[in-house]
């Protein structure tokens, strides 16, 4: 690693596995250029660098944002279900189940 070189990770979580790679980066590297970099996009065809949002230790950063030594990249899957919609429903169940056993 040189002067000019950053050391990096890059983060990407499916339900059954989370792949964290770590790579050596110039400075002035961005989230794009390190994704590109990890090999990331080549072993899962389904991530589109167009439509997925990035981020660097949780939070949400624009792709072209350049990265400091240190910094992990995480790539985020589109979300399955509402969490608020899924949080009235459990609080539906759980009214619904207790209004049972009083009966």
């Amino acid at each position: 690693m040189t002067s000019a070189d950053m050391q990096v990770e890059v983060a990407y979580a499916l339900p059954e596995r989370q792949i964290i790679l770590s790579l050596q980066l110039p400075q002035g590297s961005t989230l794009t250029q390190a994704v590109t970099a990890s090999g990331l996009l080549q072993r899962f065809p389904d991530i589109d660098l167009a439509t997925v949002k990035l981020g660097i230790f949780g939070k949400i950063k624009q792709a072209g944002e350049v990265l400091r030594d240190k910094d992990r990249v995480e790539i985020y899957r589109p979300l399955i279900a509402d969490p608020k919609e899924v949080r009235r429903k459990r609080a539906a169940e759980g009214k619904k189940m207790r209004s049972q056993k009083d009966s």
